[in-house]
């Protein structure tokens, strides 16, 4: 059983060269031989940030896909080489805030024992291809992206023509109806879909993004034949490349460029680029290597189960808090008797995406006991556990409130997306964790998370937005005025299939009243709601002038 990509040995020599280099690297950093600004390009392009207090590691995860081997090893770099902990970010990979520069080639070396790297996780190059965390094993996907995602991370891993963009590049692949991957806010969103005929292709966007400038990503492919996939992207990164601005930092990214050309020109000469390389059969996926790709994620022998355990129904009826559980955290599988298991990293008082090396090592250890050894990590900085029977449910979710990891607050307005902000991050202007954390503690009633519904906060403490508040519902911005922390407040945001990128409403609320600006906003939806309505649904129906009327009412 397989479910997940193996490294062969072209993987492990050129793992193992990159952890060989680096350590020179650093051993001619720490010898006084490189100066910082020589060491910074080389360690960025292996995962080593400089961040506020110390040096941050980010650790890819391709795809979001972890074995209970690979956890148990990310629990123990968090034991052995930091503060006992890892942050699990929107891009499906873990950070972690403390390591030691002398102790990185160490690190790099034990996540290559597990076929781990850091590669291409900063630096003007492709980072970690994510995906839907529920791939495999969503009801509504047409077929299981993750063989094409590992196809494009191998292909642009290293790529000498695009190691040197100009600047950072983002690609996600989804299947499903419902958009789990974002894929409409990357610089390339890739959608399976089918044609009228019937066959399997991909529809392709680009210009997708937040941070300074957001965009929503363009249709320049309606249809694209799977086996042209790597032709095509190519095309799309030639052009960027050649096109993109290297003047500016601010309008580097692929997205200001679609933007400036318009998406008929830039469609134009993409496909006039990729038509150029039509006879370049080297760029055409061959079958036999898809279907070698494919054989790593072949489905497991599922068990023959009926698809209504009685252990769940009698469970849900004597326990109050298990059917709040089952309700918010699980969803269905493709399987008959299987059910896919959300594990919230967003306990209460505790930061968002945090997890410690005991919970790694308890998880790792339920992984293999209810889900066939594997965890996937999602894009809102959660765990899930894909393949668990839904007779185990109950004994599953007594285990899970036991470690922290059963709060019922999926997609509710407990489940919050935060950027490490000020605590950690030199580019930040405001504090975001704490923020989180006292919106959390104000509607920490799960009854009332329940009324609420689905509610998407995300939070950022800079312009970067690595927290996506471009597409929260309720969206924060942290900004600094007179040396002082002001949050803006934006509206209708969403990453989902029915994008978009959120309004701002007004002035900016001191750090002490943000947390009551967001309950006038959702005592205001409360009262403007219809029946079955969610945040989103009301605010797209009424507009922002109710919301504007109460949070400044006072004003």
């Amino acid at each position: 059983m397989n479910m997940m990509y193996k490294y062969d040995e072209f993987d492990r020599t050129l793992v193992n060269e990159r952890v060989a280099q680096y350590r020179d690297q650093v051993a001619r950093r720490v010898r006084g031989e490189l100066t910082e600004d020589e060491f910074r390009p080389l360690r960025l392009r292996n995962g080593l940030y400089m961040q506020l207090h110390a040096y941050m590691l980010r650790v890819a995860i391709p795809y979001g896909l972890l074995s209970s081997t690979q956890l148990r090893k990310l629990a123990f770099i968090a034991r052995e080489y930091d503060r006992g902990y890892g942050h699990f970010t929107t891009r499906q990979n873990i950070q972690y805030n403390w390591p030691k520069l002398e102790d990185t080639p160490d690190i790099l070396a034990h996540l290559a024992e597990v076929e781990m790297n850091a590669i291409q996780t900063s630096g003007n190059a492709n980072r970690n291809v994510t995906s839907d965390p529920f791939a495999g094993v969503a009801r509504d996907e047409i077929e299981d992206p993750r063989p094409y995602a590992e196809i494009i991370r191998q292909f642009i891993t290293l790529h000498p023509e695009f190691s040197f963009l100009p600047r950072k590049f983002k690609i996600a692949v989804t299947a499903a109806e419902t958009d789990r991957a974002a894929i409409n806010v990357h610089d390339i969103g890739i959608r399976m879909v089918k044609n009228e005929a019937g066959a399997v292709g991909f529809k392709v966007l680009v210009g997708g993004g937040l941070g300074r400038s957001p965009f929503i990503a363009k249709v320049v492919r309606g249809f694209l034949p799977k086996n042209e996939i790597l032709r095509y992207l190519e095309a799309i990164l030639r052009v960027y490349n050649m096109e993109g601005r290297r003047d500016n930092i601010y309008k580097a990214r692929i997205k200001i460029l679609v933007h400036e050309l318009g998406v008929e020109t830039f469609t134009e000469r993409v496909e006039a680029e990729y038509a150029d390389m039509e006879d370049d059969d080297r760029l055409t996926l061959d079958q036999a290597e898809l279907d070698r790709i494919k054989a790593f994620f072949a489905p497991p022998d599922y068990e023959d189960l009926p698809d209504d355990a009685p252990e769940v129904i009698a469970a849900s009826e004597k326990e109050a808090g298990f059917g709040q559980w089952l309700n918010r955290n699980v969803a269905a599988h493709k399987q008959p008797g299987y059910a896919i298991v959300n594990l919230s990293l967003k306990p209460l008082g505790e930061a968002p995406g945090d997890a410690t090396d005991d919970q790694m090592d308890a998880v790792a250890d339920l992984a293999d006991e209810f889900s066939l050894g594997h965890i996937r990590v999602t894009h809102r900085q959660n765990l899930v556990l894909a393949d668990v029977r839904q007779k185990d449910l109950p004994e599953l979710w007594k285990r899970l409130t036991d470690l922290g990891f059963a709060t019922p607050n999926i997609e509710a307005i407990g489940d919050i997306i935060s950027c490490p902000g000020m605590d950690f991050c030199s580019l930040a202007t405001a504090r975001s964790i704490p923020v989180a954390m006292r919106i959390a503690e104000r509607f920490k009633e799960i009854e009332r998370q329940s009324d609420i519904g689905e509610l998407r906060i995300n939070i950022s403490g800079c312009i970067n937005a690595c927290g996506h508040h471009h597409v929260g519902h309720i969206g924060i911005l942290g900004v600094e005025k007179n040396g002082e922390e002001f949050y803006q407040i934006t509206l209708g945001g969403s990453s989902d299939t029915d994008a978009d990128i959120g309004k701002r409403v007004g002035p900016a609320f001191a750090s002490e009243d943000v947390v009551n600006a967001v309950e006038t906003l959702v005592d205001t939806y409360r009262s403007e709601r219809r029946d079955g309505e969610r945040f989103l649904d009301t605010y797209r129906r009424v507009g922002d002038e109710p919301f504007k009327d109460a949070l400044y009412a006072a004003h």
